[in-house]
């Protein structure tokens, strides 16, 4: 009687510690005792029964009859018959079947498909940005969840709405890994989003973990609400460094990766241009008034204005040799040329004028000295 109310006691307290039966399928808890009742057997020994099962621990059909040893660390069969496995794991997944003989000869079988899970903690948003840009694809953060089994789903919620990667507005990445010891998963998600120009200035991104096994609601993670800013707004100019010839042409394009464009206007220094709306600005046939500095703004539907970084306009003089205007490259080196010129052939004439004037000083001389000469011998 004693063993009997020890044994009634043992099963009641495992089956409300251990899985829950529907029919003949079972979930069990990972780390929690399991007992699996063996229908038709006597309550009493002697019994005559067979337990057998098939699990990721035994390679084919194990048998355990209740004559064997109790001992069994994994399974053992209590005094009434049932099947008790004292902390459930991965590898005890698989069917158990008992074939029991009652006190009157008939024989019963029970069979049972036994499925094991572990829930993880909340999942976790790791690296979770602050700042996103409107209109620009933008890493949201990875949504992370550690210890499952099975593994399980990730999901990402914008303002309490489910988000679908499409491949333009959304993308998500997801990589799902396996512990090689203890066999759980991990699971991580990474969302990528593009903004809208019009939407809220500070969304709510939030996931959300849902189990395979057992039918639960989703353990959703912390919610964040990065900001959304305003892309940016650059400024190209053709030809590089905005300096053109005199009727030359200029290009300047107003870039920002904001998808669709926003409204953008031109302003030179500091005064808005009235011209229509566009990404482009073309000065044909450059002269004077077109110098000076220019900017464009992006207007954009919540985020306000951004006015872009300014570029400078200019004319410079260049002829065929290069630049001919204010360089010491061009005119200036012709003028010095020139003056080098001339004053070697100023030179060069003084020096002829001079040996001309020695030449004929030295001819008068000469006919001077003959004169004298010429007196001195008629006097004597």
């Amino acid at each position: 009687m004693a063993a009997g109310a020890v044994a009634g006691t043992w099963v009641l307290v495992f089956s409300l510690w251990g899985a829950v039966v529907d029919s003949k399928n079972i979930t069990a808890r990972i780390g929690e005792p399991l007992v699996l009742n063996c229908k038709g057997a006597p309550r009493k020994p002697p019994q005559q029964l067979e337990w057998k099962w098939n699990t990721g621990r035994t390679e084919a059909w194990k048998v355990l009859s209740a004559q064997g040893d109790s001992s069994d660390s994994v399974a053992r069969i209590l005094l009434n018959g049932s099947l008790l496995l004292p902390a459930v794991g991965i590898q005890d997944e698989g069917t158990f079947r008992c074939r029991a003989m009652s006190r009157s000869g008939k024989e019963i079988k029970s069979n049972y498909r036994v499925q094991v899970y572990k829930s993880p903690g909340k999942p976790e948003i790791v690296d979770p940005a602050s700042e996103i840009k409107a209109g620009v694809p933008s890493k949201v953060g990875t949504c992370v969840s550690s210890g499952s089994y099975p593994a399980g789903t990730l999901s990402w919620h914008l303002d309490g709405k489910p988000l679908i990667a499409d491949g333009k507005g959304v993308s998500i990445k997801e990589e799902t890994k396996r512990h090689p010891e203890t066999g759980l998963f991990t699971i991580q998600s990474e969302l990528m989003v593009t903004p809208a120009l019009g939407g809220a200035p500070h969304p709510t991104f939030s996931c959300s973990f849902s189990p395979v096994l057992p039918r639960r609601r989703a353990v959703h993670a912390a919610p964040i609400q990065p900001s959304v800013l305003a892309p940016e707004v650059q400024l190209m100019v053709e030809p590089e460094g905005g300096a053109v010839a005199p009727g030359g042409t200029v290009a300047l394009t107003c870039k920002t990766p904001a998808q669709p464009l926003p409204e953008i206007h031109w302003i030179k220094d500091g005064t808005v241009l009235p011209l229509p709306s566009g990404p482009m600005l073309l000065l044909p046939e450059v002269g004077p008034e077109d110098q000076g500095t220019y900017s464009c703004v992006a207007t954009f539907p919540v985020h306000g204005s951004q006015e872009s970084p300014a570029v400078i306009i200019s004319i410079t003089e260049t002829g065929e040799e290069g630049p001919t205007a204010g360089s010491v490259g061009g005119a200036g080196l012709g003028t010095l040329a020139l003056i080098l010129g001339i004053l070697g052939g100023l030179g060069t004439a003084a020096l002829v004028i001079g040996i001309i004037v020695w030449q004929r000083r030295r001819r008068g001389e000469e006919r001077s000295q003959k004169t004298r000469r010429k007196r001195r011998n008629a006097q004597s």
